[in-house]
């Protein structure tokens, strides 16, 4: 037979009063403590997968301005010209890139574009620089409805079916789109149109 402990004590009871008191102050603990943050601390979402960080020497400010890049076309002495830009963040960096749709000044025909990916300069006051180029204006293609969507630079693609065709009318169309994945871009052909 074991001996009873006898009445329980007073102090070792647990009222009602206790746990809800003992709640609000665990409570109170627990939200001044999510309010309170180390200096430094920053409420900024991180980067995404695969994005390049961002420079800290150069300030994400206005699109770069294609117009003040180097393009390295053989234009044999005619100025280029930049015919269409869209901009955005198209890596993810926080700053934004500007895509441009260069090709050789004429005063007469279509010459043959390049689409490239302008980024800020890499150091405060310097040029801006081609970082990618999406085509080549070797490959003999013009351009129409360039667009920023998020993170994808879109355009329809105007090309030839042949050489017979005159330079000024190009017959072929289609839609493209190029995306950044992976520290690089992906090109995405749209179905592709019978003619123009």
């Amino acid at each position: 037979m074991q001996p009873t402990a006898g009445p329980a004590l007073p102090h070792t009871r647990a009222r009602s009063v206790h746990w809800i008191t003992t709640a609000a102050v665990i409570a109170a603990v627990i939200g001044s403590a999510a309010l309170v943050q180390p200096a430094g601390a920053s409420t900024a979402k991180p980067p995404a997968a695969g994005a390049k960080a961002a420079d800290p020497a150069v300030p994400a400010t206005a699109p770069p301005d294609p117009k003040a890049a180097h393009y390295t076309m053989n234009c044999a002495g005619a100025p280029v010209d930049v015919v269409d830009q869209a901009a955005g963040d198209l890596d993810g960096d926080g700053r934004p890139e500007t895509v441009a749709v260069a090709r050789c000044h004429s005063g007469t025909g279509t010459p043959p574009s390049g689409l490239y990916v302008v980024s800020a300069g890499t150091a405060p006051g310097a040029a801006p620089r081609i970082v990618e180029t999406l085509v080549d204006p070797k490959e003999q293609r013009s351009f129409k409805d360039l667009r920023i969507e998020g993170r994808k630079v879109r355009a329809t693609v105007l090309g030839y079916s042949s050489q017979d065709i005159p330079r000024c009318c190009p017959d072929q169309m289609r839609d493209y789109s190029w995306e950044w994945r992976s520290g690089t871009y992906y090109e995405i052909p749209g179905p592709l149109a019978n003619s123009v």
